[in-house]
């Protein structure tokens, strides 16, 4: 299934993409695409059995309708660094012994259009299209990777934006590039994992004002996804309703020769991971 939540900024209300591409109203069926109905099996068989059952959910139009994030209520964001071998290597860095871990608040999360705003005092605001998993089972020290892909709802486009200064120049840990407002942008599905059969096949892409930036494949991954879930789950209980961004491809601006082209207002960024939706951002200053 492709879920969504669709409407003004925190008064979303949940709706399906059907196998038409007709969008579907799912707020007779359920109060909100969150943790709570990721875990309950009954509730997710319900939605499923409505959406093939022709007249049950009304439709939507979708012009002009917003569409936000495709999860409401999420319990914490835990971000991947370095993932990627071919992003390792056009940022100089070594291949990391073990995932590297960095936090973004749900607070920056916004809607797949939403405007991406460039921090006060930003010179190195950059992008990273990556592959968001949303957990939906409670995930407590898991010993296979093959019980961490079990663990997996489903599957989203994400933007880590993040501005490089602030994350590697200032001090402290990464958290203060990554934190800044609307530097997560995500969905705009979120895709039931039935529909995703192997995570570690899927093409990622970002273009900049048109011009593409990157163009990598979630194989290039140096830990896959059920070792992400399996590992982070030694070291946090993970909740339905968590959100992990999994890293991203090389061809960020970061990466590239002098001068580099970080963002500034002004741009557009579009980006898509294949089958899970694409995105588009203006960027404004804050």
């Amino acid at each position: 299934m492709k879920l969504l939540r669709v409407g003004t900024a925190g008064a979303e209300r949940p709706a399906l993409l059907d196998r038409d591409g007709t969008l579907r109203d799912l707020s007779g069926i359920v109060p909100d695409i969150d943790g709570d109905l990721l875990a309950d099996a009954s509730a997710l068989a319900r939605v499923r059995v409505a959406a093939d059952t022709p007249g049950v959910l009304p439709a939507l139009d979708p012009a002009g309708l917003r569409v936000g994030p495709p999860l409401g209520r999420i319990g914490k964001i835990v971000c991947i660094g370095l993932n990627y071998h071919d992003h390792a290597a056009e940022t100089g860095a070594a291949i990391p012994e073990e995932p590297i871990l960095f936090f973004k608040a749900p607070d920056t999360v916004v809607g797949p259009e939403d405007t991406v705003l460039v921090p006060r005092g930003s010179r190195k605001t950059d992008w990273e299209v990556e592959l968001a998993v949303v957990i939906g089972r409670t995930a407590r020290y898991l010993s296979s990777a093959e019980e961490g892909l079990a663990h997996v709802a489903g599957y989203a486009t994400a933007h880590d934006v993040s501005e490089r200064e602030f994350q590697i120049e200032r001090g402290g840990t990464w958290d203060k590039g990554k934190n800044c407002e609307t530097f997560n942008p995500l969905g705009p599905w979120l895709v039931t994992a039935d529909e995703v059969p192997d995570p570690q096949a899927l093409p990622l892409r970002l273009w900049v004002n048109g011009e593409l930036k990157q163009n990598g494949t979630t194989a290039e991954q140096i830990f896959p996804v059920g070792e992400v879930v399996r590992y982070l789950s030694h070291f946090m209980t993970l909740y339905p309703g968590d959100v992990i961004n999994t890293g991203t491809p090389a061809g960020v601006a970061m990466g590239q020769p002098e001068p580099k082209p970080y963002l500034k207002a002004g741009d557009v960024v579009e980006l898509e991971v294949e089958g899970l939706g694409r995105q588009r951002q203006e960027l404004k200053g804050a």
